[in-house]
């Protein structure tokens, strides 16, 4: 799940004049966006047909599973998320990492056992789906079960963001997108960011 810049930056404003008028970015900053550039061109992007297969069941969790959710961990910082999903790298294993209050965390065979009555509508990125925003609504707590990376039993009571993030990684673990849970005219004016534009002059 991609972090939210450009909703951050709209409740920020209100309260931060210093940061009226745009900035010339400076060399950390050029160096933060290369990065992010390159970790998401590692990411799997709309029209993968992978992002809509059903991921399967880890049965144990060994050293390749640990290896697979320390990369994803870091792929998910350079390209300055806050989930990601084995799918999202091409692998069809049940497994997501997100950053909950600031700490790392892994869930293995992901399972949500228990959700909020009441639910909130706001907008929603994604890694696989680069400049695009669109509002989903989403129970506003979550009571989610698996396995961390030493295969031990977990059990997270999450409320949002957190919940929201890990309801929308493991929509990828089932082959679901945001655009499948938008609603219509939301849906048609992402899929227009997302078709290739037609190049003028080509035949």
């Amino acid at each position: 799940m991609a972090h939210d810049h450009e909703h951050e930056h709209a409740h920020d404003h209100d309260h931060d004049d210093e940061h009226e008028h745009e900035h010339e970015p400076d060399e950390q900053e050029l160096e933060l966006e290369a990065r992010r550039m390159l970790a998401l061109a590692r990411i799997r992007q709309y029209g993968d047909p992978v992002l809509r297969m059903k991921a399967r069941e880890i049965e144990a969790v060994d050293d390749d599973v640990r290896r697979l959710a320390e990369r994803m961990t870091a792929l998910m910082h350079e390209a300055q998320g806050v989930g990601l999903a084995a799918t999202q790298v091409g692998v069809l294993r049940r497994l997501f990492v997100f950053t909950d209050a600031g700490e790392d965390r892994v869930l293995v065979n992901p399972v949500i056992t228990k959700r909020s009555d009441t639910v909130e509508v706001d907008d929603e990125g994604c890694l696989s789906l680069r400049e695009v925003l669109v509002p989903v609504e989403r129970p506003v707590a979550v009571t989610i079960e698996g396995l961390d990376v030493k295969g031990e039993p977990v059990k997270l009571d999450l409320e949002l963001p957190s919940a929201r993030v890990v309801q929308h990684e493991l929509d990828h673990l089932d082959g679901v997108l945001i655009l499948d849970r938008t609603d219509d005219e939301s849906r048609r004016a992402a899929q227009g960011k997302l078709r290739p534009q037609p190049v003028l002059g080509a035949r």
